[in-house]
């Protein structure tokens, strides 16, 4: 008589492999029996494993060491449970642990992540958890990893996409100030900016669906902060460039047209252009793009949000300059051809500067 393995288990257990996330079984069973399903499921090399008997005579050093090379763990008591789980903490490693029985609860409390059978699992095991698998898979919880790792990714995206328009916005403001010259862009202005970069780009950003080789990448360092130097550089190099973009256009502008409404207008249109090939640039659509004529309108239907949001920019950007009630409200001023077209200039300059932006802070190119 025989219990196989779920198909979606043996899976699940090649995606966490891949993922860096090392997979131990800690059973009731006899150790042969242990064994036998490890090699159907891929857990450790499916031949070395030790039971609760030969644990107990461990001296402390010893046990350490069998803890870290050992993913076999059968006919283990409760409180064995519990020293692994602590002894892995020692170690220095996050451990999610997963059970549904009583004897289960001390470990489950001990873990960093307790996890526990929503279905099969006890009570006390339920309170001890910190979460619950509704559907008692473990593939489940190999989906879960894959989502969170997206949910911190497209939050990393969002934060190397708004900040530097935050960024290059503060710094005209703020040098315009202190050389008592008109500022580049208005207050209400900055406020538009901010608001289309929020829901029509950044928030696109949010809906990005997981990267192909999200789950080859190791582990992210528990202690590792969400502002990385290599996300801040990211941040001052691309706020560098808005800062120009902002600046030369004005200038420019001003200059040749002696406008000054007609100077802010392409300050800000400038601005949102460059940033719709940074869009591209950070999500997922860099590598798409190069897949349409194979797979066609397919490759926009499973990834709409950035495409969306990139053709409601140019829809809202189009009402802002040349809507005449826009105009007044925001003090801005239609443009011609020619303008538009000068306007699209630092689009093409900010592929370099996305290269270079990449080249500081590769962690966002995942795809």
């Amino acid at each position: 008589l025989i219990d196989p393995p779920r198909p979606e288990a043996i899976a699940a257990v090649a995606e966490c492999r891949a993922a860096g996330i090392r997979v131990k079984m800690i059973t009731g069973d006899h150790l042969q029996t242990a064994l036998s399903i490890a090699r159907q499921i891929g857990i450790g090399d499916g031949q070395l494993g030790i039971d609760g008997r030969h644990l107990a005579q461990l001296s402390p050093d010893a046990w350490a060491e069998q803890v870290q090379q050992v993913s076999v763990f059968a006919r283990v008591a409760p409180a064995q449970k519990l020293e692994l789980v602590r002894t892995l903490q020692a170690n220095g490693e996050v451990v999610a642990m997963t059970g549904d029985g009583v004897n289960d609860a001390p470990a489950l409390k001990q873990a960093d992540i307790g996890i526990a059978m929503g279905r099969g699992g006890t009570e006390v095991a339920r309170q001890a958890a910190d979460m619950l698998l509704t559907d008692d898979n473990f593939a489940t919880i190999e989906a879960a990893v894959e989502e969170g790792r997206t949910v911190y990714l497209n939050l990393r995206k969002t934060l190397a996409f708004v900040l530097p328009v935050n960024g290059g916005a503060s710094m005209t403001i703020l040098l315009g100030a202190i050389l008592a010259t008109p500022l580049p862009v208005t207050a209400l202005q900055v406020l538009w900016l901010n608001m289309v970069c929020s829901l029509t780009m950044s928030l696109a950003l949010a809906f990005e669906p997981p990267a192909a080789a999200l789950m080859a990448q190791p582990p992210r360092p528990p202690q590792q902060p969400l502002l990385t130097p290599a996300l801040i550089r990211r941040v001052v190099v691309v706020s560098l460039f808005n800062w120009a973009v902002i600046f030369g256009l004005f200038l420019w502008a001003e200059t040749t047209t002696g406008d000054l409404a007609l100077a802010r207008t392409m300050a800000v249109q400038g601005l949102v252009l460059a940033h719709l090939v940074y869009l591209l640039s950070i999500s997922h659509w860099h590598a798409r793009l190069s897949e349409l004529h194979r797979v066609g309108w397919r490759a926009i239907g499973d990834a709409p949000a950035v495409p969306l949001g990139t053709t409601a920019t140019l829809i809202v950007q189009t009402v802002f300059s040349q809507s005449t009630w826009m105009n007044t409200f925001f003090g801005t001023h239609p443009l011609n051809l020619m303008q538009l077209i000068v306007c699209l200039l630092p689009s093409a300059l900010m592929l370099p500067v996305a290269h270079l932006a990449h080249s500081v802070d590769p962690e966002i190119q995942v795809v």
